[in-house]
């Protein structure tokens, strides 16, 4: 039976766990191939805990990781509340097909609403479309604030360590 659960990253086993789940996604084709620095590895989860923004989700099944959401509250000066960006959301490879995603995805908007967020946002790779094709099933969808100015990117400028 699945069991979603709120992540407290101040748990040992909760940490061993999202950080398994993690390290699973990133050495996949959708991760990059490559398992988290050993940096990542070695401080992600104390890391995440200091942060009082920061959550997660695990899914589980008989005690064993099916999949992770991990969420970071911020805060939108047009809505005047905060968003949720699901920064993370992973399935274990012998978990994927059977519902695990889309269960975490409602329990995240169950946080999301409790929390009074105005919206949920997340990232997604354009080759990643069973994940696109999930997320348009439960209502997610680019945006454009207005047709003449086009809609959103998401672009980045990485910073040296």
């Amino acid at each position: 039976m699945l069991q979603i659960i709120d992540v407290d990253f101040n748990d040992p086993e909760h940490g061993r766990q999202v950080l398994a789940m993690l390290n699973e996604y990133a050495s996949g084709p959708m991760g990059g191939n490559t398992p988290l620095p050993a940096h990542a590895q070695a401080n992600l989860i104390a890391e995440l805990a200091r942060r009082p923004t920061a959550h997660a989700l695990l899914a589980r099944v008989g005690g064993q990781a099916a999949g992770v959401a991990i969420y970071l509250e911020g805060f939108s000066t047009f809505a005047c509340r905060p968003p949720l960006n699901l920064h993370d959301l992973a399935v274990a490879p012998a978990f994927q097909g059977q519902g695990v995603g889309k269960q975490l995805l409602a329990a995240l908007e169950d946080r999301a609403r409790r929390m009074g967020c105005c919206k949920i946002t997340l990232e997604v790779l354009e080759g990643n479309a069973v994940a696109q094709g999930l997320y348009r099933k439960l209502g997610f969808e680019g945006y454009a604030l207005d047709d003449a100015t086009g809609r959103a990117m998401f672009w980045q400028k990485k910073l040296a360590a």
